[in-house]
């Protein structure tokens, strides 16, 4: 048996209202990638911050037992001293920066306060060789993409002589190539450095690849450690420890009842704001009919976030052409409002830094884009808002002590049914929904499938952005195919598949 790199025994942790985490369990071995999985609201990341000093000691219960010795770390620093180092989903790099500030950033080559570049450029080239990346280290952080971000903070970690590296949620925004660099990265760095490392996340097919042991948390509660090992691990057999209870169909069954064209757009092109010269979406035509959900599939960079916000009130991009038309007329949209007005809606794929106002309860997040509907001559019906408020959080199934509780205290999943919320109240004619279920677990992308499937049923024309070519396959009527800011492909259900799909980028390359 290996031995027992950090043991955290029954850690408890209350905020107002919630005990987020009750008398949980968490035993991590030398050399060995420890997977920890549960619903969104389960704990997870709430108990890897005490771990990290994120919450220090005082303000949590139970013992951190960590290279045999009791620790109570009062911040990060402290953790990261004895080779503790946790990357968050948000990576918290300095886009400014080279990627040789970023690695040594509050850690620098220094001597008597001055530091020494050259000893900085040829550490962090050692540590890009390391974890495979190939680029100068003087370039700067924003002209490198994510997945590229997310080496550069795993040579981070490693410059502060990581021993066991935490990853919240570290493959949510890349995409299946980069998704796979990076696992493979964490095997070998597993081998080579006798790493250990603690990984959350919600794609369970990743998981059972790389996990040595897997331990599921439910309602801030340790529910059973897995040993991969030993028992045979399926993606069913998880979700009924995450959720306690069989989930048949991941997609739920919807009966179709597609009526007129809708929302049809014509010749749409839109330049990139940083390069003039660069098309972010080249003459791209395509409509969506009354109760129909439609895909837009693509790799990342095609350009789809991109055409959605420009659709969205020329919220991206500059000289945009093209025509918008909605049921049967054609509109001039100049600004968000305007769409607003229109009947458009768009749930952004950056829920945190472009969606909801974090600092803001529920209440206030809800009703933002509507508050006209709840007011007059200027004045908001604050019971009438709190009545609208209550409603969708029942009704939603947002797990949250009451409508006043602030958004940034809420899981992932919680805070996308926020912003579902939001734009339902608004009653859109065509909603948009970019990467709806990014970052969320297995229970609540059901639930919000459900959403889905009943604004379909109202008549309402959807359109969904995903990364995750089963979900776009899984919950659409019809899917355009978008590479490099052009559509390469429409397919329909019957015809649609991962492989069709693929071969209409593919195709497109040549």
């Amino acid at each position: 048996m290996s031995k027992i790199l950090l043991e955290m025994q029954q850690i408890t942790k209350e905020f107002p209202g919630v005990k987020a985490l009750n008398n949980v369990q968490l035993k991590v071995e030398e050399k060995t990638i420890h997977a920890l999985v549960g619903e969104n609201g389960a704990g997870k990341s709430t108990l890897m911050n005490v771990l990290s000093g994120v919450y220090p000691y005082g303000t949590y219960t139970g013992d951190i037992i960590y290279d045999e010795k009791e620790c109570k770390f009062q911040n990060i620093r402290e953790s990261e001293n004895e080779g503790i180092v946790i990357i968050h989903q948000e990576l918290a790099l300095i886009p400014y920066l080279s990627i040789k500030e970023n690695i040594f950033l509050g850690n620098e080559r220094a001597s008597h306060g001055i530091v020494n570049w050259g000893k900085c450029r040829f550490e962090a080239m050692k540590l890009m060789e390391t974890v495979g990346l190939q680029e100068d280290p003087d370039t700067p952080i924003n002209q490198i993409g994510v997945g590229k971000q997310q080496l550069v903070e795993i040579a981070k970690a490693l410059s502060k002589n990581v021993r066991l590296l935490i990853l919240d949620e570290p493959t949510a925004a890349l995409n299946d190539a980069d998704s796979e660099k990076l696992l493979e990265l964490l095997l070998r760095l597993r081998e080579d450095c006798n790493m250990s490392a603690i990984i959350i996340s919600h794609k369970l097919n990743e998981v059972t690849k790389v996990a040595d042991k897997i331990t599921v948390v439910r309602d801030g509660m340790t529910i059973e450690t897995i040993d991969t090992h030993v028992e045979k691990i399926t993606e069913d057999r998880i979700i009924r420890g995450m959720v306690g209870r069989d989930i048949t169909h991941r997609y739920p069954m919807r009966e179709s009842h597609l009526g007129d064209v809708c929302f049809e757009v014509k010749n749409w092109t839109v330049h990139s704001p940083e390069i003039s010269e660069k098309l972010a979406v080249n003459d791209v035509s395509f409509n969506v009919r009354k109760g129909e959900v439609v895909g837009i599939a693509g790799l990342m960079g095609a350009g789809r976030t991109e055409l959605a916000m420009s659709i969205f009130g020329r919220s991206y991009g500059t000289d945009i052409s093209g025509v918008m038309i909605k049921d049967g007329k054609e509109l001039h949209i100049k600004c968000v409002s305007d769409a607003i007005q229109n009947g458009i809606a768009y749930v952004t794929e950056d829920r945190k830094k472009q969606g909801l106002i974090l600092i803001n309860d529920i209440r206030v997040n809800t009703t933002l884009p509507s508050l006209e509907k709840l007011s007059a001559h200027g004045v908001v019906n604050e019971n009438e808002e709190v009545k609208v408020s209550g409603e969708y959080l029942t009704r939603l199934k947002i797990k949250a002590p009451g409508i006043y509780q602030n958004t940034g205290n809420l899981s992932g999943g919680n805070q996308q049914k926020v912003m579902l919320a939001r734009w339902i109240y608004a009653d859109p004619d065509v909603l948009i929904l970019d990467e709806p279920t990014r970052g969320i677990d297995v229970g609540a992308k059901y639930e919000i499938y459900c959403i889905i499937n009943d604004l379909a049923a109202q008549g309402k024309s959807v359109i969904v952005i995903s990364s995750e070519l089963p979900e776009v396959l899984g919950i659409s009527d019809r899917i355009y195919v978008m590479n490099e800011g052009r559509f390469v492909g429409e397919l329909g259900k019957g015809d649609a598949s991962q492989e069709s799909i693929m071969k209409c980028i593919m195709q497109s390359n040549k």
